[in-house]
C-alpha cells in the first residue's frame, strides 16, 4: 500500500512539473510580517503565482531552530544526508522542502551591517551541508534551485555603498549558487522604519524626506519584485 501511495505521489509530481506547476518557497528573515521585507517577498510570490507557481511563505521568527553546531555529520564519509543538514528541529522539514523546490526567495533587513541573526543561521544550515570539502569546493545539493535575495535597509544607497554593503549582497549571491541554480538580489534602500517617527527618539532621520523617498521608490521596487518572481518561475520552468 505504501509503495502504491509513493508511486502515485511520484507520478503526480511528474505530472505537475510537466504541466508547468513550479514550487516556489519564500523565506522571511524579518521579525515583521507586514513591513518592507515581507512586502517585497509577497510581491515576488504574486509574480510567481501569475506564472503558475505553487507558493509557500516561511517566517523564520516563528520557527524554533539553531544555526550550524559544527557536528560535521554532513562531511562524514558514507553519510546519507545527501547535502541536507542532519540536525532535527523546527527547520528540518523546511530544508527538505527547499531541496525539492524550484525557486527560492529570501528576504532580510540589514541590522548592524548584516542580515538578521535568524537568516544567517538559516543560511548556515542551508548552504554548509551541500558544500563538499574537495579541492573545487563543489556542491552536492540534491536539487536545482534558482534564487533571489531581497534586502531592505534604512540607510540611503550612498551610505550603504560607502560602507561596502555590496560585499554582503555579493557574498550571499555566490553562496546561493551552491543550490545549483541562478542567483540574484534586489536591494531596497532608505526604507521607512516607523509608522510615526514622532514617537521615537530618532532626530537623525528626516521623516518628510523618508516619506517622499518611499513614495517615489518603494512601489517601483515592489513591481521589480513581482517581475523577478514571474521571470524566475518562467525561466526555471523551461
Amino acid at each position: 500500500m505504501r509503495e502504491l501511495a509513493f508511486e502515485f505521489g511520484f507520478r503526480l509530481e511528474k505530472q505537475e512539473r510537466r504541466e508547468g506547476f513550479m514550487d516556489v518557497i519564500a523565506v522571511n528573515g524579518s521579525p515583521r510580517k507586514n513591513w518592507n521585507t515581507a512586502s517585497l517577498l509577497n510581491r515576488a510570490i504574486e509574480g510567481a503565482e501569475s506564472a503558475g507557481a505553487k507558493t509557500e511563505l516561511i517566517h523564520l521568527y516563528d520557527l524554533n531552530f539553531k544555526g550550524c553546531t559544527s557536528c560535521f555529520s554532513c562531511k562524514r564519509k558514507g553519510n546519507k544526508n545527501n547535502g541536507i543538514c542532519s540536525m532535527k528541529d523546527g527547520l528540518t522539514d523546511y530544508l527538505e522542502k527547499i531541496s525539492k523546490c524550484d525557486v527560492l526567495f529570501l528576504g532580510s533587513p540589514i541590522y548592524i551591517g548584516a542580515i538578521t541573526g535568524v537568516m544567517h543561521s538559516f543560511l548556515e544550515r542551508l548552504l554548509f551541508a551541500p558544500l563538499a570539502y574537495d579541492v573545487g569546493h563543489s556542491s552536492i545539493f540534491p536539487g536545482k534551485v534558482s534564487s533571489c535575495f531581497f534586502y531592505t535597509l534604512g540607510a540611503p544607497e550612498e551610505r550603504a555603498k560607502s560602507q561596502n554593503y555590496q560585499a554582503i549582497f555579493q557574498f550571499n549571491e555566490v553562496g546561493l549558487k551552491r543550490l545549483q541554480g541562478t542567483s540574484e538580489y534586489l536591494v531596497s534602500y532608505n526604507t521607512y522604519q516607523f509608522d510615526d517617527y514622532s514617537k521615537y527618539d530618532a532626530p537623525m532621520f528626516d521623516e518628510r524626506a523618508k516619506a517622499k523617498y518611499k513614495a517615489e521608490h518603494f512601489p517601483t521596487e515592489c513591481r521589480k519584485a513581482f517581475d523577478i518572481g514571474a521571470k524566475l518561475t518562467r525561466q526555471t520552468g523551461k
